[in-house]
């Protein structure tokens, strides 16, 4: 892998430890997966952040960067943190801290774009979240590989990133065309495709035909349930997604998906309310406009349901939401949006036996933390839950 005359001293250690490490991870990444040269990012998104996933080893290797000086040189953001006990909170803390004093916002969240972490088309970007990276990629047309949490924070610091996969527009191309023939209309069934797409798929790039989403929302969880079933990181929708007209040059496979293909997804979700504690919505953090839709139809059931509506959504929404008076409405109804966090980077599995959702990605999470899983959409969540 070509590097300039600057990118040479920083990797022998002219420009201090942090840089220096930070290079050498950015290098071997490039040489494994055979990129030509580093590029520049416009912004960072770093994973690795709740104690229940890195401990207290992911601690100690943020601490080293912090110890060395380390400083981020462009504009970064966090994926969400957990939460948990006095304990577990102290060490969630302790992370935070630490990603601060590397000049890293710490606005934890899986939906950055919704704050100040905006990129726009065409801009290479080292986002590490697959629900984000998948939405940049998609939706925004940003350009980012899948990164993991030491290779983002590596390319934060460094402000570059391997040009390799994504950022290179031959791979941008689809692989493979789905044609939807079943009938998708709410929430919960792009959960269904997505979560049937990406087991089977894997890490095509699907292009989508006879799509017609009418939310954006829709496709976030399209792709969220895709990428968190499978590797995918990247797809295009017909008439929709900003590189559409692009993506296909050559014949490509076909596949079809039907009413009766969805089926073995919405069965394996299908779990009686009586094992049911808890309702979860937001995964991905949910928009100002699914806060609102739940603060509805909370007051369309009138009566609160008896197991709590727990709703996570980054701090930007959250304050929208208490401006706007959803909050207090959600609150009302035994509902609380809980900010910057995410309950599938937690110990969930001790606080709850089973949780209602919307999103194919939570299911696919829940589930394999042995928890039972009901997987319907909004609306019959919120006005069937007892």
């Amino acid at each position: 892998m070509y590097l300039t005359k600057e990118e040479e001293l920083i990797l022998a250690g002219e420009y201090g430890y942090a840089l220096q490490k930070a290079m050498e991870i950015l290098v071997a990444l490039g040489e494994i997966y055979g990129a030509d040269r580093l590029i520049p990012i416009k912004s960072a998104q770093v994973a690795g952040v709740s104690y229940k996933n890195i401990g207290d080893v992911g601690i100690e290797f943020l601490r080293d960067f912090v110890n060395s000086g380390a400083k981020v040189s462009v504009y970064t953001t966090l994926n969400p943190a957990g939460i948990g006990d006095e304990f577990f909170m102290e060490k969630q803390r302790e992370i935070l801290d630490l990603y601060k004093a590397m000049g890293i916002e710490i606005t934890s969240t899986c939906t950055p774009y919704y704050g100040a972490n905006l990129p726009k088309f065409g801009d290479h970007i080292a986002w590490s979240e697959s629900s984000a990276v998948i939405f940049a990629n998609s939706i925004l047309g940003a350009r980012t590989n899948r990164e993991g949490g030491p290779s983002s924070l590596a390319a934060a610091i460094v402000g570059k990133t391997p040009n390799y996969g994504l950022h290179l527009e031959e791979n941008r191309k689809a692989t493979v065309i789905v044609e939807v023939e079943a009938k998708l209309k709410d929430f919960a069934d792009y959960s269904f495709l997505g979560y049937y797409l990406g087991k089977n798929l894997r890490n095509d790039v699907p292009y989508f035909k006879n799509l017609k989403p009418e939310k954006l929302d829709y496709l976030k969880e399209l792709g969220a349930s895709m990428a968190a079933t499978g590797s995918i990181a990247l797809y295009h929708v017909d008439g929709e997604t900003p590189e559409y007209k692009y993506a296909i040059e050559d014949k490509l496979e076909k596949i079809q998906v039907e009413e009766k293909d969805l089926e073995e997804v919405k069965e394996k979700f299908k779990i009686d309310w009586s094992e049911i504690d808890a309702i979860v919505i937001g995964c991905p953090h949910a928009s100002i406009q699914e806060v609102k839709e739940i603060a509805k139809l909370l007051k369309i059931r009138e009566k609160p349901p008896k197991i709590p509506v727990l709703i996570t959504a980054s701090r930007v929404v959250k304050a929208l939401a208490d401006t706007l008076g959803y909050t207090e409405v959600i609150e009302r109804y035994n509902g609380k949006i809980i900010a910057d966090a995410c309950l599938i980077v937690s110990p969930v599995e001790n606080w709850h036996r089973g949780i209602a959702t919307n999103s194919g990605k939570a299911s696919f999470y829940f589930s394999s933390f042995g928890l039972k899983v009901r997987l319907e959409d909004t609306e019959k969540l919120i006005l069937e839950a007892p």
